[in-house]
């Protein structure tokens, strides 16, 4: 894998269909690593649904370009959708890093979307909480505790300061950064990978003109070699469609959710207004945080 980057570009003679690594996605447009050297590539016609992280298998042509033949089985991918399209994010995860931060302002909302969609691809997430340099994080990391009874771990990290928690997290690992814009993923990513730093730029760009809408994800390989693992880093998002799950998929998505199911008194019980609701007696009990609760029952009139 090209160190901190996509590596270098190159000319390779036609011939059989060879194997890599999708390290870079432009909207149809794709780099591909193939071990040794990066080659720029389309799919055949408007065929898409390529995800940043896939294996391929793609053929050479005679324009030091080539064409995406197929995409070999994927362990999971995490991706996000509505009523219209779906946004591929990246794939073959070993984790998802979901960063938040105090300022410019918190929206859990975002970040248990994000939660959902990596528990229904089974995709491990964690909680990267930064800027703790700021005197505002300390009320949100208190209130992000509650999220280490779900099963989430919380790591708080400064990108101006000590990052060697974040990076033992990484190490030996195929990670993706997701969050909001504006919550510092880009000054992570400058100090996990250096050389990272004018693809950073480029994304910013992007996202200080508003344009949300271009799909740009880049995978980085962590310098000290290939046992140090990779980093995806996605552009910064507003929203987390989750169209793509079914009603059982939601439940399953949220732990305290699925951990009560088979407990209420109607096998059917979508845990709204029924009686005898495991949850929602849970939930009165203060053993379900309000906000995840008023999450899933938005979700399920849109169902």
């Amino acid at each position: 894998m090209p160190r901190g980057g996509t590596g270098r570009h190159a000319c390779l003679s036609p011939g059989p269909p060879r194997r890599g690594r999708v390290v870079a996605v432009h909207g149809h447009h794709f780099q591909v690593h193939d071990g040794e050297h990066v080659i720029g590539c389309v799919t055949r016609g408007k065929k898409g649904g390529v995800a940043c992280g896939d294996w391929v298998r793609f053929a050479s042509t005679h324009a030091c370009s080539g064409v995406i033949e197929r995409i070999e089985p994927r362990r999971n991918l995490l991706y996000r959708s509505d009523r219209h399209r779906s946004k591929l994010i990246a794939a073959n995860l070993d984790q998802a890093l979901v960063v938040v931060a105090a300022v410019p302002l918190f929206r859990e909302e975002l970040l248990i979307r994000c939660l959902l969609a990596c528990e229904a691809a089974d995709i491990p997430a964690r909680i990267i909480l930064n800027k703790t340099d700021l005197a505002e994080t300390a009320d949100l990391a208190e209130a992000l505790r509650a999220y280490a009874t779900l099963g989430y771990t919380l790591t708080a990290v400064s990108a101006l300061g000590d990052i060697a928690a974040l990076q033992a997290l990484l190490r030996g690992r195929t990670s993706v950064l997701v969050g909001a814009s504006g919550t510092g993923k880009s000054s992570l990513l400058n100090r996990l990978v250096p050389t990272a730093r004018a693809t950073v730029g480029e994304i910013s760009q992007v996202l200080d003109a508003g344009r949300h809408t271009t799909t740009h994800t880049r995978l980085h390989a962590l310098p000290g070699g290939q046992a140090s693992g990779s980093l995806i880093d996605s552009p910064g998002m507003q929203e987390f469609g989750l169209e793509h799950l079914r009603t059982r998929d939601l439940m399953h998505a949220f732990p305290e959710i699925r951990g009560r199911l088979g407990l209420c008194r109607f096998h059917d019980c979508r845990h709204v207004r029924e009686p005898g609701c495991a949850v929602l007696e849970a939930a009165q009990a203060g053993g379900i945080l309000p906000s995840r609760l008023r999450v899933y029952h938005s979700l399920l009139q849109d169902r």
